[in-house]
């Protein structure tokens, strides 16, 4: 056993107790020490404080000038005892006086669970230890990834995304801002040694709801099926909330249809709603001329069974698409999803959104047609092989309700007071010392917190083994230099400019 690290000082509990350091050890650090049964105790090290009273205050004010030693205190929080893969409460605190071992990795493996899972995540922070997670779990029980702007939560995501396909797990990935139709290419920059990866390439599609012209990255268009419309399905995709009017109108004008025709299409609805006798028709028809040059409808739709595959993933690249349409996009997309699931036409699968502040928003930061599907699936996905995963820089403007659901939270830097509020309200054993914490992570660090895990672990993400789609583009060019000025063009006088401009000079 290496030597101790410390010994314990002062008055001890169940739940911390501190000790003097004498040896090497540092804030996050994991220690050790002998409980009242002579078990050993697991403990990690939240605060160290440093003091000598011969600088204190007090002792200055009486102009004493004595040396006096230093003292180095850490204040531990217990964890508990291993014991048979399990971790237990101490009965008794351990005792003042008895020396702190810096803890072994094996022993910390064992009693945070970090060995029982599937998907290697990366390697806990100050340790050579790898954190691996549970594929079933974090698929079934859902799962979140919190950061803001800059921090590393889209190559974070990415990095469960390479683990999930690599366990052959179905994917749709809701892709706001196109960065993860990259997963295609391998990456070629990253510490692959330190973290024993390998570079590799993944099977990925692009869909856009848009034009290919827009977004030529897209490998095929996405088009829900034009054909025989429900009155719900249509008011769900509408670009703003419709009236009981208009909703009455679109029930009299596809009935009507049916009554008529075997097959109707939207351009159908459009002449049927234009038959009725009410003024607020006007309305509800540039709503559905709208939703008809978006070109979402076609007579070859893609089907559910496409979307999702194992070991494939559906990336749906909202790039074109206007931001008012895309929470009506997702509604419809998910809705038949999720149907199609229940009724076994296609394989469970997790559907992933990024920037879910946007199709999810709490209740008063706004408003979003796709919110109850997505709070559907947070609730009864787990019964029908569904799972969510929800990404987002704002943690405050995102559904509590969905938070709440996500069992397994990633979380990297946080700084907005906001958002760290609405963390603390979702994470159990939530502290202030977590809170500080998570406000310090640097870029491609992360706290994870799950029910898998006995408490909040700090983690270094293991580098992408595929290309990153998510990088910024620079706006300062320090390589490209500053042209001056355009010089001013002084404009030319005289009588018949223009016509000389458009005829030639005289006697051309």
């Amino acid at each position: 056993m290496r030597g101790s690290v410390g010994v314990i000082v002062g008055e001890t509990s169940p739940l911390q107790f501190k000790f003097m350091i004498h040896g090497a050890v540092g804030r996050g650090d994991y220690v050790k020490v002998r409980g009242d049964g002579r078990s050993w105790i697991l403990a990690q090290v939240e605060e160290i404080r440093r003091s000598n009273t011969a600088y204190s205050l007090a002792h200055m004010e009486r102009g004493c000038t004595q040396t006096c030693r230093e003292w180095v205190v850490a204040d531990a929080r217990v964890i508990g005892v291993p014991s048979d893969g399990r971790i237990r409460s101490p009965a008794m605190p351990p005792r003042p006086g008895e020396e702190v071992f810096a803890a072994d990795e094996k022993m910390i493996a064992a009693a945070l669970g970090l060995s029982k899972g599937d998907m290697y995540i990366g390697i806990l922070k100050g340790h050579d230890l790898r954190v691996e997670l549970d594929a079933n779990t974090l698929v079934q029980k859902h799962c979140s990834v919190l950061a803001k702007t800059g921090s590393g939560k889209s190559y974070t995501a990415a990095v469960i995304l390479e683990e999930l396909l690599d366990k052959g797990v179905a994917l749709l990935v809701i892709d706001t801002h196109g960065e993860y139709g990259s997963m295609r290419y391998p990456n070629r920059d990253g510490d692959f040694n330190r973290f024993r990866v390998k570079p590799k390439g993944y099977n990925i599609t692009v869909y856009t709801p848009a034009n290919l012209a827009i977004n030529p990255r897209a490998d095929r268009p996405f088009r829900f099926d034009g054909l025989n419309l429900s009155a719900r399905d249509i008011a769900r995709m509408l670009p703003d909330d419709p009236t009981n009017g208009s909703v009455a109108l679109l029930y009299e004008a596809i009935a009507a249809l049916r009554s008529e025709r075997e097959s109707y299409d939207l351009e159908d609805i459009i002449k049927q709603v234009e038959k009725a006798n009410s003024k607020s028709k006007w309305t509800l028809i540039g709503q559905l001329e709208q939703l008809l040059e978006m070109g979402l409808f076609s007579g070859e739709p893609t089907r559910p069974e496409e979307l999702l595959q194992r070991g494939h993933a559906s990336v749906i690249d909202m790039t074109g698409v206007p931001q008012e349409m895309q929470p009506m996009i997702v509604a419809k997309l998910l809705t038949d999803l999720f149907e199609a699931r229940k009724l076994g036409r296609v394989c469970p699968g997790m559907v992933v959104i990024e920037e879910a502040h946007n199709y999810i928003p709490e209740r008063g930061t706004g408003r979003a047609a796709s919110t109850s599907i997505i709070r559907t699936i947070a609730a009864e996905g787990r019964k029908f092989g569904m799972g969510l995963m929800i990404i987002s820089q704002r943690p405050a403007r995102v559904d509590k309700n969905v938070l709440s659901q996500c069992n397994t939270q990633i979380i990297m830097r946080v700084t907005n007071p906001n958002d760290l509020k609405a963390l603390s309200k979702g994470l159990e054993g939530m502290s202030t010392e977590l809170e500080e914490e998570i406000k310090r992570l640097p870029p491609g660090t992360a706290m994870i917190v799950s029910n898998e895990i006995e408490r909040p672990i700090v983690v270094n993400i293991r580098p992408r083994r595929s290309k990153h789609g998510g990088v910024s583009t620079p706006i300062v060019m320090t390589d490209h230099p500053v042209k001056g000025p355009v010089p001013r063009r002084e404009p030319q006088k005289g009588p018949g400019l223009f016509l000389r401009k458009v005829l030639g000079p005289r006697g051309a």
